[in-house]
């Protein structure tokens, strides 16, 4: 008989794909299977394994996809081939999360388990609304409530009457029985006056959050059309959200920055702008692949004592150069004498990875940049490597040449059409939920004209932001006015451009 698998139980978080735990996403690369609820952003997903399954097994406005007696029989049947399975659950798997009934299933069919507590939104909404929930001037009780019986077991099992004098009471999926919870509530002695808060989409760049009192709020609710999900806080502590409030005072909170470049090159970018409080929305329209041919790389690699400097102008250059130099020279040591020069701090560090030291890294990190630093060094004569893109521009090459350099160029990666699709970028650019598309090189530009067609208008609210005078040529050049762009030409530097032209 096959060994049963195991199954974790894994608490994802309110939202921000930063708040999953540690252990929570050690235990998801390593998962064969993947049942996930619809609360859990891809973001999250990406931890996963290569090889992962996924399965949704989700409910949008109490509408099941599966019921949670199928879910059960889905995680001990995958448990029982052999599979380790990481059940992905919003917040936290134990409060009010029906953990507790997954586990108590697997227990009974004899299928391994382990609970990974995660942040629950009970607390971590509140806090991004800058709302503490305990408070030594305002509240020294806290209780957590479910705004949303089974109504399948008749009688509620809530004592009004004890609720209702706690300081701090915390409602999780209310908004639907917001005028009951509220009645309930005042009924039993809570003051109309008392401060209340609603806040949607909590810890995500879609938080919103409405504020009022405990006799008001059921109307002003109804009047903004205030949907789950939600977090309902009652009690003096929302008084503090005024002075509190920071997650919704960040410089880029709320605002649709596209990414256009490869989604594997995209980590630190989407985290400098969420950092920022943007909702990043990856929409990488080129992929990097190896040249069809390696014969001129092959041959300088082959040959490569000849020369004095390689000059480096992307973390792709790097990469693929370094792969293909390992392969066929096997000794890093064969570099030796040979001077390198990075086009910027990313490109530098990403030589650097392979404990190579950089020797040269211009002031201004564009291809005018690189030739303007070798204007101090003599090159006279100098053998210089460019492995580059296939396509791209000259600058470099000339400006080497004309310093008296002989410079050889060879292809060491190709970028091509991502194929992404279209209909997705389309209805987000069309419902207002996109303003600012930004692009990092020439090719992201072009195959993102591609993709979405010359038909398509791109509205005039949305912003364009690009690296460097070369890929603000493309834009031009494909009939894009280019509204962010400054130095210094890097990722931090784009997204302090971006921050700057958002903020104007």
């Amino acid at each position: 008989m096959k060994k049963p698998g195991k199954v974790y139980i894994i608490g994802a978080g309110p939202g921000d794909p930063d708040l999953i735990t540690i252990k929570g996403v050690e235990c998801l690369r390593r998962a064969d299977v993947v049942v996930h609820d619809y609360l859990v952003g891809k973001e999250i997903l990406r931890h996963a394994g290569k090889g992962a399954r996924f399965v949704y097994v989700g409910k949008i406005g109490g509408h099941q996809n599966i019921s949670q007696e199928n879910l059960n029989r889905i995680l001990v049947e995958e448990a029982l081939n052999g599979n380790t399975v990481a059940r992905l659950k919003g917040g936290d798997p134990f409060i009010f999360g029906r953990g507790g009934e997954e586990a108590e299933f697997l227990q009974k069919a004899g299928v391994p388990f382990e609970v990974v507590p995660g942040v629950t939104s009970a607390i971590s909404v509140p806090a991004y609304a800058g709302i503490p929930l305990t408070h030594r001037e305002f509240a020294s009780t806290l209780a957590f409530v479910t705004g949303h019986e089974d109504p399948d077991k008749g009688k509620s099992r809530i004592d009004w009457k004890k609720i209702s004098t706690i300081e701090t009471i915390v409602f999780l999926m209310g908004v639907k029985n917001l005028p009951k919870i509220a009645s309930n509530l005042m009924e039993n002695g809570r003051s109309t006056d008392t401060p209340v808060a609603l806040i949607r989409w909590g810890t995500t760049p879609d938080q919103e959050t409405l504020t009022g009192r405990l006799g008001d709020i059921a109307a002003l609710a109804e009047e903004r059309k205030f949907l789950p999900p939600a977090v309902f806080v009652v009690g003096d502590v929302v008084s503090l959200r005024e002075r509190l409030g920071w997650f919704e005072e960040k410089p880029l909170f709320g605002k649709g920055i596209v990414i256009t470049r490869p989604e594997e090159q995209s980590e630190e970018f989407a985290a400098l702008l969420r950092d920022e409080g943007a909702r990043v929305i990856s929409f990488p329209t080129i992929r990097i692949v190896p040249p069809e041919d390696y014969g001129d790389l092959d041959r300088a690699i082959e040959n490569i004592e000849k020369y004095q400097w390689i000059v480096f102008t992307s973390a792709n250059g790097v990469r693929f150069f370094f792969e293909r130099f390992c392969k066929l020279r096997n000794d890093i040591r064969d570099l030796k004498g040979i001077k390198i020069c990075t086009i910027g701090p990313a490109t530098r560090d990403r030589v650097e990875g392979y404990n190579i030291r950089v020797d040269m890294v211009p002031e201004e990190y564009i291809s005018d940049g690189v030739v303007a630093a070798f204007r101090g060094v003599d090159v006279a004569g100098a053998n210089v490597l460019l492995p580059r893109a296939e396509i791209a521009g000259n600058i470099i090459p000339d400006g080497l040449s004309e310093l008296g350099a002989n410079v050889d160029v060879v292809t060491a990666y190709r970028t091509v059409n991502s194929g992404e699709d279209v209909e997705g970028i389309k209805e987000l650019m069309d419902n207002g939920k996109i303003d600012v598309i930004t692009f990092t090189s020439p090719s992201t530009v072009t195959n993102f004209m591609d993709i979405i067609g010359n038909e398509t208008t791109i509205p005039n609210h949305i912003k364009i932001a690009c690296i460097g005078p070369v890929t603000e040529n493309a834009c031009r050049k494909a009939g894009l006015g280019v509204d962010i762009m400054q130095g210094p030409y890097s990722i931090p530097g784009l997204v302090d451009a971006i921050k700057t032209g958002v903020c104007q």
